[in-house]
């Protein structure tokens, strides 16, 4: 589905240049979920607006289904932080979910029912006609979603969706993406600063060092399916993979082999 082969990224140029990212690679399999951590300041953002296209890598390339990305590539959608700034203030909660399908064909029924059907997949059937600024910060993400769902999109980018909201909202809303992702059957990149997050909701999870983040290491996260706030975070194996993802952010990134040399 997607593939970063030796990626950087770097801002300006000479003495004051600084490189976010450096040198990396990695591979997504169709329907897979990824979580993204590393240190504060690790270039986790500048890595996935790289994965969207938003932004050109300095060296390497980024492809998606074996197509090499110079820009936005058909068939992803992103949900950012800030769902106060990415929603349009003016515009009810269904014409934010429809906005980006006039970008693509059928008639103005379909996209409506395109709409009607996100809505209802995130629990939000019957505020279409409410504004974005009448929901609670929980709801206004989920708006988010929906727009992003009603792209059907293959790959779904995720950067800290849920960090501005409260701790069970938060709950909530990991949950609801598991559940889209079944339903859905869609490819999901999600970068987090939440170590706990980051190992209940994936399949692998991918730790990045300080800056210029490079890979750190690549977890596989073996799970029992469906997976549940209380007992899957009771697991002796969920309790020991994030003991681990949280020591490696704790120093940087480095092995305790780099901190003895």
């Amino acid at each position: 589905m997607l593939s970063v082969e030796n990626v950087t990224h770097q801002y300006g140029t000479g003495p004051g240049a600084h490189t976010a990212i450096k040198g990396l690679s990695f591979n997504v399999y169709p329907g897979e979920f990824v979580s993204i951590v590393g240190p504060s300041g690790a270039g986790k953002t500048t890595l996935l607006r790289t994965l969207s296209g938003l932004l050109a890598p300095t060296s390497g390339t980024v492809s998606v289904s074996g197509k090499k990305v110079t820009g936005v590539p058909e068939g992803m959608s992103m949900v950012f932080q800030d769902y106060s700034r990415s929603l349009l203030p003016w515009l009810t909660v269904e014409k934010n979910v429809s906005f980006p399908l006039d970008k693509i064909s059928g008639s103005a029924g379909e996209r409506k029912a395109l709409v009607a059907e996100s809505l209802l997949a995130v629990g939000l059937e019957g505020y279409g006609d409410r504004y974005p600024w009448q929901l609670s910060g929980g709801m206004q993400q989920r708006v988010a979603i929906a727009r992003a769902l009603a792209y059907k999109p293959s790959l779904l980018l995720m950067d800290e969706p849920f960090a501005s909201v409260d701790a069970q909202t938060r709950a909530e809303l990991e949950d609801l993406v598991l559940t889209l992702r079944q339903r859905y059957a869609v490819t999901i990149i999600f970068v987090t600063h939440d170590i706990d997050e980051s190992v209940y909701l994936a399949d692998r999870v991918l730790i990045l060092s300080s800056s210029p983040a490079h890979l750190v290491e690549n977890i596989t996260v073996d799970l029992p399916e469906p997976r549940d706030q209380i007992s899957t975070k009771e697991n002796q194996t969920f309790v020991t993979l994030r003991g681990h993802v949280a020591r490696l952010i704790r120093s940087g990134g480095r092995t305790t082999e780099d901190s003895q040399a």
